[in-house]
């Protein structure tokens, strides 16, 4: 059981590894994450850097090939399908694709209802009952919703059913796996102000994975930033953009756009360079020196360790920016 004081969601040494014709390659590696209940983690980084690798371990689709995930005090890890089959009722997902990830054959009060069919819940009126709320809760009318399929909607009210159908059995903690980054601006801010809606109201903890910082800045009250399948910050949402402690995440917060480069925030002096190094041959020591400014010797010969640089702040790096 969970401690009053215990996080949410802890996941220590969590490592995924796929085999591939050209022999076996860690897509993370070494993943240490916190999450207090009620709070959204905000997990940034560059395509391919493993953010949506992390975000399924821990739900365990697939299962970590090592290290552990706790959850309500809980370890996820250790469990059978029977075991876990409970456990899933209070952990669910937000997809980044809401149109691909609806069954286009199916009529939405059926998409919405599914998983309290599969878990048995309720009886089909209490299940219609249910879809109603959800549907009215994130903005879809259900009186013209419910008969019709996901191709009579534009990709923003897919996602609102999206959430509706990960909302339905009162979940604890939902990861969001880039859930904005296929729609347009203006419907992106209706879904992030949806998501702190319904954060609120059915007091949820959220994992919101994204590359795009401004849009973790607004959403996030801690973020950590991946690169190549390892953490390399771990930070306060202000503080992260004020005063970045690694080259990397100064790099990612120098390409936001900013109208007025003169307050702008630190770091702003910092361009990323070359190409991200190939997964199956990561760099020896520190993986983002290849494209470091200020790597040295170390930086080649010594892997650096996630370390605390400030209260609350964590970096892995030989030389970070803030002391």
């Amino acid at each position: 059981m969970k401690a009053p004081n215990d996080p949410i969601l802890s996941v220590r040494d969590v490592s995924v590894e796929y085999a591939t014709e050209h022999g076996r390659f860690a897509a993370i590696q070494g993943i240490d994450l916190d999450l207090e209940e009620g709070e959204t983690l905000g997990l940034v980084g560059e395509s391919g850097c493993g953010k949506s690798t992390t975000g399924r371990a821990i739900l365990q689709l697939p299962r970590p090939t090592s290290g552990k995930v706790f959850f309500e005090g809980a370890e996820l890890t250790g469990m059978s399908q029977a075991e876990l089959r409970p456990v899933r009722h209070r952990l669910q997902i937000i997809f980044q694709d809401p149109v691909s990830s609806l069954n286009p054959r199916r009529k939405v009060k059926d998409i919405v209802a599914e998983p309290m069919v599969i878990a048995g819940v309720g009886t089909r009126q209490e299940r219609d009952e249910r879809v109603r709320e959800v549907l009215n809760a994130v903005g879809v009318d259900p009186d013209t919703s419910m008969e019709r399929r996901p191709h009579q909607f534009s990709g923003g009210q897919c996602q609102r059913i999206c959430i509706a159908r990960a909302l339905i059995m009162e979940p604890k903690l939902i990861v969001c796996d880039e859930p904005v980054s296929a729609l347009d601006v203006s419907v992106q801010a209706q879904i992030l102000n949806l998501l702190e809606d319904m954060k609120e109201r059915y007091g949820l903890t959220l994992l919101f994975i994204s590359h795009d910082l401004a849009v973790v800045k607004n959403i996030s009250d801690r973020v950590a930033v991946m690169y190549l399948g390892n953490l390399c910050e771990v930070a306060d949402s202000a503080r992260i953009y004020d005063a970045p402690a690694h080259p990397y995440t100064a790099g990612l917060i120098s390409s936001i756009p900013a109208i007025d480069r003169g307050r702008s925030g630190r770091g702003r002096e910092t361009v990323l360079a070359g190409e991200i190094p190939s997964p199956l041959r990561p760099p020896s020591g520190c993986r983002f020196r290849t494209r470091c400014r200020y790597a040295q010797k170390r930086c080649e010969q010594v892997v650096p360790e996630l370390r605390q640089v400030e209260r609350q702040h964590h970096v892995c790096c030989h030389f970070p920016l803030t002391k």
